[in-house]
């Protein structure tokens, strides 16, 4: 019988669910959805749907329809925990709704309908990459459906992967970056907010350790070595899964501290170096500076730049400097070689030089013709 659930609020009260759930036992499973239905006779109408697609699928082996809401909203639930990417996964996951639609039905899901999403996304000017990062969430979710649920569903994307093209990877000349950190100091009449020292710490902190916006935004002040100028970033806070210890130069290590003395003169307790001061989220961590980085990067009159340019500033620079592609590696923390080998192209006169130690031993004598 369809029923409706009692929830609690944050403060301890209690409230009845608009909708309505119903409940099945079959095969000595218990099965549960949420019907989204507000009245009764449209909740058991849907439940008498479910049983005929039940049994329609244990007498007759067909499956039931699958829709795309159905199949990301569980998804993205399940894996919310266990997910680093998690909020990544919810704003691929809207991409690929705004193209399919709430309830496009998955049974009906077309290698021709990859192929639409693939050009309607190209279009509109998207990356092949992150293209195959969304049909890749796609193709996940259609698998652990199976793995998880039992659902038997064909999964049109494999073998649709588009071929990604190295570089050129967008990194800061000297000028952005100084640019884009006055940028980034500039702060608007009224309330104080993260854009100001905040930003221009995340900005500093990104150039000058090549760490990624996550790793740094999660940064505890515990965490930060300022008596050996380093910053240890544990297994569980980087990307990898491996731990690594990042060297502070001047300027890094300046802008955590300026950091931490506008957090002491603000009164602000909190474990993490990057938090909200606003009084509703006070001394909670920042999630994300995507907005108030985007604004800067509009008045310093810069385009193509997000955060993650920054990693690909620190990683230019250091092989333009001549640093070892090893010693670049293991600062960004790749997880392969490959991955650094990507900004080996920056370094020519590198190549030029070692090609000329080769010159340098080996004298050829001309050979008569």
């Amino acid at each position: 019988m369809p029923h409706r659930n009692t929830k609690k609020r944050k403060d301890g009260s209690t409230y009845e669910s608009p909708y309505y759930k119903i409940s099945i036992t079959t095969d000595g499973r218990r099965l549960q959805r949420s019907t989204r239905a507000k009245t009764l006779k449209e909740a058991k109408r849907l439940e008498a749907k479910w049983k005929d697609e039940i049994w329609n699928q244990q007498a007759l082996g067909v499956e039931p329809e699958r829709i795309f809401m159905e199949l990301m909203l569980n998804y993205l639930k399940e894996t919310s925990k266990t997910k680093r990417s998690h909020q990544t996964d919810i704003a691929r996951a809207r991409n690929l709704d705004s193209f399919f639609g709430p309830d496009f039905v998955l049974n009906t899901l077309k290698k021709r309908h990859i192929s639409d999403y693939i050009k309607e996304r190209r279009d509109s000017g998207v990356s092949d990459k992150t293209i195959n990062k969304e049909l890749s969430l796609l193709s996940v979710a259609l698998k652990h459906a199976e793995e998880h649920w039992d659902w038997n569903l064909d999964n049109p994307v494999s073998g649709k992967r588009l071929a990604e093209l190295e570089g050129p990877y967008r990194y800061l000349s000297v000028e952005e970056a100084n640019a884009l950190i006055q940028a980034a100091e500039a702060r608007k009449p009224g309330p104080k907010t993260c854009q100001g020292l905040y930003l221009k710490t995340f900005i500093i902190l990104g150039i000058h350790t090549g760490c990624r916006s996550g790793e740094m935004l999660g940064l505890e002040w515990s965490r930060v070595d300022f008596e050996n100028n380093r910053i240890r970033l544990e297994a569980s806070h980087t990307k990898t899964k491996k731990a690594r210890t990042i060297p502070l130069n001047q300027a890094a290590r300046q802008a955590l501290l300026d950091q931490r003395d506008e957090q002491f003169r603000d009164g602000l307790q909190t474990p993490y170096v990057f938090a909200h001061i606003e009084a509703r989220w006070r001394g909670q961590r920042i999630a994300n500076l995507k907005n108030s980085f985007a604004s800067a990067c509009k008045r310093a009159g810069l385009k193509g730049v997000t955060p993650h340019t920054l990693r690909h500033t620190c990683a230019s620079w250091l092989v333009m400097a001549g640093r070892p592609i090893l010693e670049v590696r293991d600062i960004l923390g790749h997880s392969t070689i490959k991955m650094t080998e990507r900004y080996a192209h920056l370094a020519p006169e590198n190549l030029v030089d070692a090609v000329s130690s080769i010159e340098d031993r080996l004298h050829f004598g001309s050979t008569a013709t």
